[in-house]
């Protein structure tokens, strides 16, 4: 097992050399206008520190196009508000869902002040996430707002960064004690999709509102949504590990809101977690953070050198190890599952016959090995040896390893006479044997009894 690791730690050393995400480093930018790339200089100058080759463009770029030759053209895209209605034919619902599929991670900021691209609305609505109707719903609360810039319209929520976003799940956006400011946000709703995760909710005390056309004094039937029902941010995993997040508030990555300081009502002034809290979300849409790879996996039986083979016997004693590691911004790292959840092997034909824990079986800087051992059932056919881990925030591990397993060959068998609960039954047969042999002799040599005269 250690030799194993040692191989996976050299190949993951040799493949890892200068990265910054695991999914590669070209990152469109889709902006109204170029120029307004300044008003977020601070986060796509960390991106491009990071390592990022950023391109900007608009949606009335002629050329522009996501696919040459069906390869993608970049790695990743970064939708900042646009005046423009529509995206354009190459920024379509179709070709955006295209881009997904084919492993392309999308980050999707929205803003109250600009409402947002049919285009935009259409593909949110294709992975289960409803805008308001009028495309430019704003959040407000009157109870959780900052008191210096939004004193009158209450827009700007200022909110406890997440602790605790999924209890038994391994998150990275959590900030305890951190301070989050959401300029002019727009909720959506989540749909019961599975591949939809909420980061950040609305207070119970918010509401979603359209100044523009709905009056001061709102009636229940009129609102979008309120309370919980509204996500602020939200991210969602493709099966394909894709990811893509929803972040309700595009005025968070600007310059002045990254670290500005406010003043909740009846509080003292606090410096947000803006910063750390829109990297982490960016790292964890282009990968940087939460990817999962596997280094190998050996089988094998229980003793023996032989690694991998295609064939086993039932009953046999086999040994299962895989090694993981975890991408953490620029390094991999030893992966170690979230508290209180585990690794689970199954060893399954149509059905699990076996589905065992993986416990872990040794580390180095850059891997960690778990294993299991166990005997195979009494049962012959084709068999996998399977490990299919989805978690929410880390991608997704399904590898499988197809066996044949074989009935015991002829001189496999043990023998009658090894077998002591055998023993009567071989005694009779050989008695029996015995009395027939004996009565055969006694017959032929026995000599007639002759007559009288």
């Amino acid at each position: 097992m250690w030799s194993l690791l040692s191989v996976a730690s050299l190949l993951l050393f040799a493949a890892t050399v200068s990265a910054v995400s695991t999914a590669g480093n070209r990152l469109l930018v889709v902006l109204d206008d170029v120029a307004e790339k300044d008003t977020y200089g601070r986060f796509l100058g960390d991106l491009a520190a990071r390592g990022f080759e950023v391109s900007y463009e608009t949606p009335r770029t002629e050329g522009l196009s996501l696919f040459h030759l069906g390869e993608r053209k970049y790695d990743h895209l970064l939708f900042l508000p646009s005046k423009v209605k529509g995206l354009g034919p190459n920024l379509s619902p179709s070709h955006l869902v295209d881009f997904v599929n084919a492993k392309g991670n999308m980050l999707v900021a929205l803003s109250s002040v600009v409402p947002a691209s049919t285009s935009l609305v259409s593909l949110l609505s294709e992975l289960d996430i409803s805008l308001p109707a009028e495309r430019t719903g704003t959040v407000v609360d009157h109870f959780n707002y900052d008191a210096v810039s939004a004193a009158e319209t209450h827009d700007v929520l200022v909110l406890d960064a997440p602790s605790n976003v999924r209890p038994g799940l391994k998150s990275f956006f959590e900030i305890p004690g951190g301070v989050l400011a959401f300029p002019h946000a727009v909720g959506h709703v989540l749909g019961a999709g599975p591949l939809l995760t909420p980061v950040v909710r609305a207070p119970a005390t918010a509401y979603s509102y359209y100044p523009k056309e709905q009056a001061e004094v709102l009636d229940a039937d009129e609102l979008f949504a309120a309370g919980q029902q509204l996500a602020l941010v939200s991210v969602l995993q493709a099966r394909n590990s894709a990811r893509v997040a929803v972040l309700g508030s595009a005025e968070m990555l600007q310059d002045k809101w990254l670290d500005a300081k406010v003043t909740k009502v009846g509080g003292p002034s606090l410096k947000t977690d803006n910063k750390e809290f829109v990297s982490r979300v960016a790292g964890w849409t282009f990968q940087e953070i939460g990817v999962l790879r596997v280094n190998s996996i050996e089988h094998k039986l229980r003793g023996s050198d032989e690694v991998n083979p295609d064939i086993y016997r039932i009953k046999n004693n086999v040994s299962y190890a895989i090694s993981l590691s975890e991408y953490s911004w620029d390094k991999w790292v030893p992966f170690t599952p979230p508290q209180g959840d585990v690794l689970q092997l199954e060893f399954s034909m149509l059905s699990p016959f076996h589905r065992l824990s993986l416990t872990p079986a040794g580390t180095t800087d850059d891997a960690a090995l778990y294993g299991a051992s166990f005997t195979l059932p009494d049962q012959h056919g084709i068999f996998n040896f399977k490990v299919n881990y989805k978690r929410s925030f880390l991608t997704n591990i399904e590898e499988k390893n197809t066996v044949s397993v074989r009935h015991f060959a002829h001189d496999e068998w043990p023998r009658s006479f090894v077998i002591s609960g055998a023993w009567p039954w071989i005694s009779g047969i050989g008695a029996t044997v015995s009395g027939f042999v004996g009565f055969c002799a006694i017959w032929m040599y026995s000599k007639p009894v002759g007559k009288k005269n």
